[in-house]
């Protein structure tokens, strides 16, 4: 007999019950023991950090990959299905920072490495039991049990065999290069991680006057939106190929040099002027200045406070006079280089603290100083009588990914791998990808490739895997480890953990007479480590290498949009690197959830349902199904609406529902009949 169906239904207790019946039953386990001997489904799942709670993005990927795994399982194939843990890098150690309201440097070597590491460990897993109830409550079928972290010594030993691989292959140098810089994180950042985080923000901007050595009645003008920079000045950089005037300003006598299509810098109207010269960019090449400041005055007899010209100067902004500091400025840097005003791995530098002082050091700013030492030194030149004019601009600017406080630029010494001659390569494996949308592949993530850059793996921090290099003082003796072996038997110690406070302490002999190698203070890039989970999930190639090399590439992977900054690009990177081949054969790329009114979602402005406590009223599958079938699946945004999950459960699953009870109702009726029909008969 079918069952009678309630009136009334609550689907959140239904699925419940069905959630105790697959654990009673063990049915994912039970589901992966019978398709062990099937074909192979290789599935790959980036890792989320667990100091924070999984958010509608995490509940949307998740939701993808467990319909595309679940399908694949249901096709005939068997997938293996393994939750993973990112557990070091910035969003770790900065919880740190905020909580034991650590500063600085000075601060961690106060109270230890070991001792800051063991405070990041014990928070790194802090809502991992929160995860686990909640995918396993949103229906997701995957194996906790079975995980892998970032911070397991067999993790971590891959990962140096990754990073071996490419410094045999000649692929790693150190460099000093102006690199976007977090204040707030005291460390440099990677090009595509500065991508992640660009806010609209309105600076100080100020024009500031260079009056020519040759006729300190004439200046050369230029703009800057980061005034602090200033007493870095080295040179002023022109195109030299546009036009550019000599004026006379009509309200102050003054005499300025500016391009000539950015008069509307200056001026509203042309009865502000008299033009009294026009000439090329070029001929201005080579005109000495006065120096705002004197603190590198002795770097004018190598070619300092000079006009150089370069292309990149345009006529979009500004004066067409770009002001060059060139340990704050990637084109400053190298302009700079090129004209030899500075020399490759030294650059002067002078930047300021609050009150207007100059100091030696830069790595205390914060958004806050930074903001104070620009109205200083604007103060500091309104006396010297050398702005023209000072205002504020609007423009978009990066801002740290973790910390959200603003970047700044500036030169420090950094680990990088080679990215810039393989880019041909890399658009190649793209292009064997299947992406959906399609359009990602060549648009987004395939103009990113194009300019993609060499990639800093290198972190000035603790709570990572260190770089397994041991140097000599000099830097001329480089030994590079992979494997734990293989540090065991160079430095004669016995090894059980990876991290800094574990091996840091640890010498080589140098085969080259410079007494001991010790080990680089740097730590990786978390986003190495990511990029490397294919091979270090499995602890490759020290185990599974035959089943690792059989099921690589990934059949599949699915991430937000963000990720063509973040994991996509590792992941493609070091498969390139590594084997030549792309790391994956489809991918879904999902966009953003936002908060109903378009803004992002804020723990802080509380613009958003708790995602649970939305399951506890209409169920997870009303919540997978609205999110499933919205634009967001085709690399949209998704601006998320309680309503729009109560409309599923209104308009799908009760019409379901009640169709389903209808159809049950005449199946009993039918059987009533026969049953009384059968009655009489007999």
């Amino acid at each position: 007999m079918v069952q009678q169906v309630p009136e009334n239904i609550t689907f959140p207790n239904e699925e419940e019950k069905i959630l105790e019946l697959w654990k009673n039953l063990n049915c994912f386990q039970e589901c992966l023991k019978q398709s062990k001997n099937r074909p192979r489904f290789n599935f790959y799942d980036g890792p989320p950090f667990a100091t924070g709670l999984p958010h509608y993005g995490h509940i949307l990927a998740g939701t993808i990959k467990d319909i595309v795994t679940r399908f694949a399982h249901q096709s005939g194939f068997h997938v293996d299905r393994r939750f993973g843990w990112d557990c070091h890098g910035l969003p770790v150690e900065y919880e740190i920072d905020r909580t034991l309201g650590i500063k600085g440097p000075e601060d961690v070597a106060k109270m230890g490495i070991k001792e800051y590491n063991n405070q990041c460990r014990g928070i790194v897993m802090r809502y991992s039991k929160e995860w686990e109830f909640s995918v396993t409550r949103l229906g997701r079928w995957i194996d906790f049990e079975n995980d892998y972290k970032t911070l397991y010594p067999e993790f971590m030993e891959s990962v140096w065999w990754v990073f071996k691989q490419l410094y045999d292959k000649g692929l790693v140098y150190r460099g000093v290069k102006v690199m976007p810089f977090s204040t707030a994180c005291n460390t440099p950042l990677s090009n595509f991680e500065s991508h992640q985080n660009y806010k609209d923000v309105q600076d100080p901007s100020v024009t500031v006057s260079f009056p020519l050595d040759e006729d300190a009645s004439v200046s050369l003008v230029a703009w800057t939106t980061t005034p602090w920079t200033l007493p870095s000045n080295l040179a002023l950089c022109v195109n030299p190929e546009l036009q550019y005037v000599k004026l006379r300003d009509n309200a102050t006598g003054k005499i300025y040099v500016l391009m000539e299509s950015r008069l509307i810098a200056l001026y509203k109207s042309d009865s502000e002027y008299e033009i009294l010269d026009r000439f090329p960019g070029i001929a201005l090449k080579g005109k000495k200045y006065k120096p705002l400041f004197e603190y590198f005055i002795q770097c004018k007899d190598k070619g300092a406070f000079a006009v150089v010209v370069d292309s990149y100067v345009k006529e979009e902004e500004g004066t067409g006079v770009v002001h060059q500091a060139p340990y704050f400025g990637a084109d400053d840097y190298r302009v700079c280089m090129d004209f030899n005003i500075i020399q490759k791995d030294s650059v002067p530098v002078c930047p300021v603290d609050a009150s207007g002082c100059f100091t030696a050091e830069v790595t205390d700013f914060a958004g806050q100083y930074v903001k104070d030492a620009d109205k200083n030194i604007i103060k500091l030149l309104k006396e010297k009588g050398r702005v023209v004019h000072s205002g504020s601009f609007k423009h978009s600017y990066p801002f740290c990914w973790r910390s959200d406080t603003p970047l700044i630029y500036k030169a420090v010494p950094s680990w990088f791998v080679r990215v810039e001659h393989m880019v041909e390569k890399l658009l190649e494996n793209n292009a064997q990808c299947y992406w959906v949308p399609d359009f990602v592949r060549e648009k987004r993530f395939g103009n990113w490739l194009k300019d993609a850059r060499d990639w800093a793996i290198s972190r000035n921090r603790y709570w990572g895997t260190p770089i397994p290099l041991w140097v000599s003082d000099d830097f001329e003796e480089v030994v590079c480890i992979g494997s734990v072996a293989e540090l065991e038997e160079l430095s004669g110690v016995k090894v059980t953990d990876l991290h800094r406070e574990s091996i840091d302490h640890l010498t080589i002999p140098s085969r080259c007479g410079k007494g001991l190698l010790h080990r680089v203070p740097e730590v990786f890039d978390c986003w190495f480590e990511s990029g490397s989970m294919p091979y270090a999930q499995v602890h490759y190639p020290f185990e599974n290498k035959k089943e690792l090399e059989d099921a690589f590439p990934a059949d599949f992977i699915a991430e937000g949009i963000d990720q063509t900054r973040g994991w996509f690009y590792t992941l493609l990177v070091l498969s390139t690197a590594l084997f030549g081949r792309p790391p994956f054969k489809n991918v879904i790329v999902n966009g953003l959830v936002l908060a109903s009114d378009g803004q992002k979602m804020s723990k802080r402005k509380k613009n958003y349902p708790d995602p649970m406590s939305i399951v506890n009223s209409y169920g997870a599958d009303a919540l997978r199904l609205y999110l499933i079938n919205s634009p967001v699946v085709r690399a949209e945004n998704l601006r998320f609406k309680e309503e729009g999950v109560r409309d599923i459960l209104k308009d799908v699953f009760l019409p379901w529902y009640n169709a389903y009870r209808f159809l049950v109702q005449n199946i009993q009726i039918l059987q009533h009949k026969l049953w009384t029909l059968t009655l009489e008969v007999t």
